[in-house]
Parts: C-alpha cells; structure tokens; sequence
C-alpha cells in the first residue's frame, strides 16, 4: 500500500485486480461483465431498494455487486448510464441487513439526472439534487468512519461536493459495494468504472 494524506491508503493494482474478483453479488444481473476494473451490467427492470415510507412496499432486489468490509473506509466510483426510464438508478451502497443501509448515486426522475440518497433505518428516507445538465458520467463517494457516512459527488473525481452526512451503526461489518436498479418496466445499461476502496484512519473533512 502507498500511503497518502488524510489517513488514506491506496489499494495497489495487484490488490485491486484481487479485491475485484473477491466481490459478490446479491441479486445477480443476467448479463453483466467484468473489464478490468470496469463493471458493466444490464439492469433488470422491477428491481428496487425501499422500505414503507410513503409508498407503502418494501423492495430489496437490485443487482448490488459487493465486499464486506469492517472499521473505517473510503469508497469511491465513476458512474454512468442510459437512464431513460423513471427512477432509473445507479451508484453506491453501503449496508447491514434489509433494514439498515444507505444508497447514494444518480436517480433520474422528470427526464433529468438528480444525485440521490436514500437512507434507511427501519424505513426509508429520500434526498435529491437536481443535475438538469444530465452530465456523461459522475463520481460518488462514501466515507464511513464510526457512526457516520459521509456522502459526496464529483464530476471529475477531484473536486467533491458534500451532500449529507448521515447517522450509521458503528463497529460493524458491512458490504459496500456498486448497485443499481430499474423499478418501473424497461431494464437499462449501467457502467461503473475504477470502482476503489481504501482504509480511512482519520474522520473526512467536509467538503
């Protein structure tokens, strides 16, 4: 590891190529493909993550490709896709059990991309910030460290934008990973690229 300020550590190459074929899946896509450290998949439609608020159904079956980590972490991907259908969705998860965990990415709702947070403890809380410029692609951070997920953006993976800092159950292993999901009628292509996940030893700064 080659260690870098802010308490990061960055995985090698060797460990990432590894790290990438330790990965798991829950819900597993029909088609999807692992190009080096690029996932691309086909999202397939009925496929959600949401629990009871305001829409009364509980959905948990979106491909969500993972690791299962412990302690304090950073984890961060490129994400892109042909969003075209409503709430069409993709980007990071990080989670406990069906009732405990946070998603975090790009949700497209009016014919425009928004970034979305939904975090969930027993039930389901939604967040956006519109990107009415529907950009290529976007960067989307989680950095977890003790009872906290700090959550960001970024459309060059430089420059981050915090969005929220949440509440999360410390001093449990977790898998944190890529996920996706199509809830209405049409499947969709979904890519995430340089997919990372380092050690994080002090608490993130706010963007």
């Amino acid at each position: 590891m080659v260690t870098l300020a802010a308490g990061l550590f960055v995985v090698t190459s060797a460990a990432q190529t590894a790290m990438n074929s330790a990965m798991q899946w829950e819900n597993t896509p029909k088609t999807w493909k692992q190009e080096g450290n690029s996932l691309l998949e086909t999202v397939p439609a009925a496929t959600d993550y949401w629990r009871t608020t305001h829409y009364g159904f509980i959905r948990d079956n979106g491909p969500f490709r993972y690791a299962t980590r412990s302690g304090n972490f950073e984890a961060k991907v490129s994400i892109s896709g042909d969003y075209h259908e409503l709430y069409h969705q993709a980007g990071l998860m990080i989670r406990v059990d069906g009732r405990n965990w946070i998603k975090a990415g790009i949700e497209f709702v009016n014919g425009h991309q928004n970034v979305s947070t939904v975090v969930t403890r027993e039930f389901s809380d939604w967040s956006v910030l519109p990107r009415t410029d529907n950009p290529a692609s976007i960067w989307m951070r989680l950095q977890r460290f003790d009872d906290t997920v700090q959550i960001s953006y970024s459309l060059d993976g430089t420059k981050w934008s915090m969005i929220r800092i949440a509440y999360f159950a410390p001093n449990v292993p977790v898998k944190i990973g890529m996920v996706a999901a199509a809830p209405g009628k049409q499947s969709f292509e979904a890519r995430f690229d340089e997919f990372t996940l380092n050690d994080l030893t002090t608490a993130p700064k706010e963007d």
